[in-house]
């Protein structure tokens, strides 16, 4: 069987622990997430995705930078997570 075409559900909470994936399946994700947020009208978003080296943070923002969806983001501060976590605000979707 192949788990890997199995949906994952994942709660749409406004944070969003990037941990678990794989690199290469945080993009298409995290859009799909921000699509997700952006519907249910949440505003801000926090995406998690540690401190390690740097490289899953940067291919975060990379993405948040192209998407449509997002109006700004930043780094998380000593109550959000610090440089472990960013902070996204999402465009409000038109009615």
């Amino acid at each position: 069987m192949d788990h890997d075409s199995t949906p994952v559900r994942i709660p749409i909470t406004g944070e969003l622990d990037l941990h678990t994936f794989r690199p290469a399946e945080v993009a298409d994700l995290l859009e799909d997430y921000l699509r997700e947020c952006q519907q249910r009208g949440l505003a801000e978003v926090r995406i998690i995705h540690g401190k390690g080296t740097g490289a899953l943070r940067e291919t975060v923002r990379a993405r948040l930078r192209r998407s449509p969806r997002v109006l700004s983001f930043r780094q998380g501060d000593e109550t959000s997570g610090g440089w472990g976590a960013t902070l996204v605000r999402l465009r409000p979707t038109a009615h």
